[in-house]
């Protein structure tokens, strides 16, 4: 059994006189994978797509300085509570 070996989120193949026989990944990729092969998932992630190649999207800085004044709202109306 020839085993080509890779490490740093690479994969590792056995191989069986010359053939593939098994391959080993990253666990996290591995469970990035398995959620690929979900309909929902990759439903969500063409609709998500698609509103961003049609510009419903924003910096990400800029949704931050929302949440941050969202939440120094709620904590000046708890003070004077």
């Amino acid at each position: 059994m020839v085993k080509r070996a890779h490490l740093n989120k690479e994969y590792f193949i056995l191989e069986k006189d010359g053939i593939p026989v098994a391959g080993l990944m990253d666990i996290d990729e591995f469970e990035d994978y398995l959620e690929l092969q979900d309909p929902e998932i990759r439903e969500h992630i063409r609709k998500s797509n698609e509103e961003y190649l049609a510009g419903k999207s924003r910096p990400l800085e800029e949704f931050r300085a929302e949440r941050r004044r969202h939440k120094q709202g709620k904590t000046q109306r708890r003070r004077s509570a």
